[in-house]
């Protein structure tokens, strides 16, 4: 009875001992897949950090590309500025320039009529000289005709003459003033033509100016467009990066309680 008591506990340990076996070789396999898992877990976060620190690369240069165009579309802006301003000065010249061309016209028209009021009094000095001509003719006849009066009109035809004398010099006077209006009135003419070709230079750079104003507007147009779509898309990489971190935040708890179960195991 003794030996069937033994053989019946050694059967029970037996049995025991094999329900060990099947449940350390189960723990086995768990511990098995736990490792695969954990190593699968492991190449993942290698993968998700390999393209965390491309997508952080990528970032930094799309900032590079952002400061770059940031500072080129200031430079445009201030370029544009300054294009204002001299489109606002080419106005102020070609208002200036504007206003000597009427004053210049206004001085002509003067001038004109200057020189028509001399052409008049040339006219009347010419006539008086005709006038004064047939009468010395006249009083040389009368001389002739009459030599007992001679002495009584001597003093008058030295009168006459001196008169005459100095019409004559009012007339070369007269002429000498209308040449040198004449000539100021050329010169004024040539200014005039000068001016009106400085005019029209004037208006073709402020056409030009105004067509690089509006090419520069475009451009600049443009580089804000451009400048909002690599915003948007930062935004975009930002919030993947963020997604990522999360995941990579869920795989290190995942990490951690799995490291949590070994030791436990391991203790076990």
């Amino acid at each position: 009875s003794t030996v069937q008591k033994q053989r019946q506990e050694l059967q029970l340990l037996i049995a025991e001992l094999k329900d060990r076996d099947k449940e350390l070789n189960d723990m086995v396999a768990v511990h098995q897949r736990q490792l695969l898992a954990w190593e699968d877990d492991r190449q993942k976060i290698l993968t998700l950090a390999e393209r965390c620190s491309l997508l952080n690369n990528e970032l930094s240069k799309r900032n590079e590309i952002i400061k770059s165009l940031t500072k080129k579309l200031k430079f445009l802006e201030s370029q544009q500025n300054d294009s204002k301003a001299t489109f606002e000065n080419t106005q102020q010249k070609f208002k200036e320039l504007s206003q000597k061309v009427t004053d210049a016209t206004i001085h002509c028209q003067a001038l004109e009529e200057k020189n028509q009021s001399l052409h008049c009094s040339v006219l009347e000095l010419s006539a008086k000289t005709g006038q004064l001509q047939a009468r010395e003719q006249e009083l040389l006849t009368m001389l002739k005709l009459k030599d007992e009066a001679m002495l009584e009109t001597a003093d008058h035809i030295t009168e006459f003459t001196s008169k005459f004398r100095k019409l004559g010099s009012a007339l070369r006077a007269a002429k000498t003033e209308e040449f040198s209006l004449n000539k100021e009135k050329q010169d004024l003419k040539l200014r005039l033509k000068e001016l009106i070709l400085e005019t029209n230079k004037l208006k073709d750079d402020i056409c030009q100016k105004m067509k690089e104003n509006s090419k520069q507007q475009e451009e600049i147009i443009h580089l804000r467009q451009e400048n909002g779509c690599l915003r948007n898309e930062l935004a975009l990489l930002v919030e993947k990066a963020k997604r990522k971190d999360q995941l990579l935040q869920f795989a290190k708890s995942k990490q951690a309680r799995i490291d949590t179960e070994l030791s436990s195991l391991r203790q076990v």
